[in-house]
């Protein structure tokens, strides 16, 4: 079979997406060298996670993906990781791209023609030539990124969400994107970033809207008893069981399941919640029935799992299941131009005075500089507190705010 002249210092970490085992040993096959390390991923959610954890050159993604699309996660590859080149290919077409198509076009120079001694298919022939990208201009030594048709997304913040900022603009596609769809959801970010909020923009979003969110903090129920909130009892299943209990995941039924805090699951459980998320099935203490329950789960947490599995402290499979589909929410530090918003939703929130109360122009820039380790959450106790110690005052000004970091509130900021 043909191989594919990639220049050495340039495509040495290839992932390819495919749900064909076939399609992907085909195109691994082609690009077969020593120095270059391959990855492969059956679906769009496992290629995101890749992606988020290694320095791929290259995706080779499948038109046919069992969860996501194709034209859309490469939009969003490509906004994400704008280092990372995109060939689309189609795993069920044999045909070779056609001779004028491939004279002259330097696309198709850097991804020749199948071998006819061997009338293999190789990645040439899957390979469509307008999407062939791969191959740097000679001129401005830029990859080239073909213009696509796609299905359009709304813009703007998400429901219940605040802030334009340009960090946010993925997230809030990310979210819109798989919405519609059932699959597994990880969210991750520091504490008080608004991980739950997403979760419930992707709630809101879903087909599943109308029916339950159901949550359940992971970290608030003692470990004794988060079996029996979790998956329910029979009654009689223990010592005060005097009646037959659900449960929060049979409660979710149609809806979606908030997995919050999933870091601090204990291992104990953790093979009952991957059996369920694998058959959907569930058995309540107590009882040898078992019960099907229709729920998306959407789980969240602001510890990093995969130090957590190192450890032996969270199951690997485990963490690949509800990690089908990452989304990193990021801290406030890193939107600082959405603290004007935000701080205005918190004082109209818990402001009761008319005229409507402001920051100064003063205050707000001294919201800006702060570090924010609390995040959004920090920010609404500091706008609260703003309130009460402003009095019957219209504008909020810099020595009512009460920061953690009380080296920020100087003389400097202080308004006369």
């Amino acid at each position: 079979m043909t191989s594919f002249p990639i220049q050495p210092n340039y495509a040495n970490h290839i992932l390819v997406a495919s749900p064909s085992n076939v399609a992907r040993e085909r195109v691994l096959e082609s690009l077969r060298s020593p120095v270059r390390r391959f990855e492969q991923a059956t679906g769009g959610a496992e290629a995101l996670v890749h992606l988020e954890s290694g320095l791929w050159q290259v995706l080779f993604l499948d038109r046919r993906l069992p969860d996501l699309d194709a034209e859309e996660l490469s939009q969003i590859v490509r906004q994400r990781f704008p280092e990372i080149d995109v060939v689309l290919f189609d795993a069920n077409s044999d045909a070779e791209p056609a001779a004028a198509e491939q004279k002259g076009n330097p696309h198709l120079e850097m991804w020749p023609a199948v071998d006819s001694s061997t009338k293999q298919a190789g990645v040439a022939a899957l390979v469509r030539p307008a999407e062939r990208s791969t191959a740097k201009d000679d001129v401005t030594g830029e990859f080239p990124v073909p213009v696509r048709a796609t299905r359009s997304i709304p813009e703007g913040p998400l429901p219940g969400m605040i802030g334009n900022s340009r960090i946010m603009q993925p997230v809030y596609r990310l979210v819109r994107l798989l919405a519609p769809r059932n699959t597994t959801v990880l969210i991750t970010g520091p504490t008080g970033c608004g991980k739950e909020v997403v979760a419930r923009a992707i709630h809101h979003l879903s087909p599943r809207a109308a029916r339950a969110f159901a949550v359940v903090n992971c970290a608030a129920i003692p470990e004794t008893m988060l079996e029996a909130e979790l998956f329910g009892y029979a009654r009689g299943a223990f010592t005060g069981a005097m009646q037959s209990y659900a449960g929060r995941i049979q409660a979710a039924q149609g809806g979606t399941l908030f997995l919050d805090e999933i870091g601090e699951m204990p291992l104990s459980l953790q093979p009952k919640l991957l059996r369920f998320l694998e058959q959907k099935e569930l058995q309540r203490l107590g009882s040898a029935e078992v019960v099907r329950v229709d729920a998306r789960v959407v789980s969240a947490t602001n510890a990093h799992l995969l130090t957590l599995v190192r450890e032996g402290k969270f199951r690997e499979d485990l963490y690949y299941r509800l990690c089908a589909f990452p989304i990193e929410v990021p801290p406030l530090r890193d939107r600082p131009e959405d603290i004007a918003q935000l701080a205005a939703h918190f004082l109209e929130k818990y402001g009761s005075r008319l005229p409507a109360v402001q920051l100064s122009a003063q205050a707000l820039q001294l919201l800006k500089m702060q570090p924010w380790a609390g995040n959004i959450r920090e920010l609404q106790n500091v706008i609260e507190r703003a309130l009460i110690l402003s009095e019957d005052e219209v504008v909020i000004r810099s020595e009512h705010l009460m920061l953690a970091d009380a080296s920020f509130c100087n003389s400097r900021y202080v308004e006369q």
